[in-house]
């Protein structure tokens, strides 16, 4: 079952509009980026982040499940939480902080004729 996209509207807006937060479909379900990191998934209109000491701290007890199948546990956002005006933001930003930057992307071999008569 995929994400609905107003899963995606609700998350994006309760996290408020002082992030710089962009969600990009994948396989049928979505990242979360933050600048440029990817600091959460949705999956089956779930929220998961990476299980981290900072989410902990920021979360305190909570769900832990694979976002998919064959993934490693990650911590679930409940509902109620993403609710209360803030918290989300704070959790995104925390999460982002730890996070390391993306690696630069290396360029592809071009495709084609070209590419084969090099």
């Amino acid at each position: 079952m995929a994400t609905n996209p107003d899963t995606i509207e609700e998350i994006l807006s309760n996290a408020g509009d002082t992030l710089e937060l962009t969600a990009r479909k994948m396989f049928g379900e979505y990242g979360i980026y933050l600048e440029g990191k990817m600091v959460a998934l949705v999956c089956e209109d779930t929220l998961f982040v990476k299980a981290l000491p900072v989410v902990d701290e920021l979360l305190g007890p909570h769900e832990q499940r694979p976002p998919y199948v064959g993934a490693k546990p990650h911590s679930v956002v409940p509902k109620a939480f993403m609710a209360q005006e803030g918290r989300l933001a704070g959790l995104l930003r925390g999460i982002w902080k730890v996070l390391p930057d993306p690696k630069p992307k290396t360029p592809r071999a071009p495709k084609g004729r070209a590419a084969r008569r090099a």
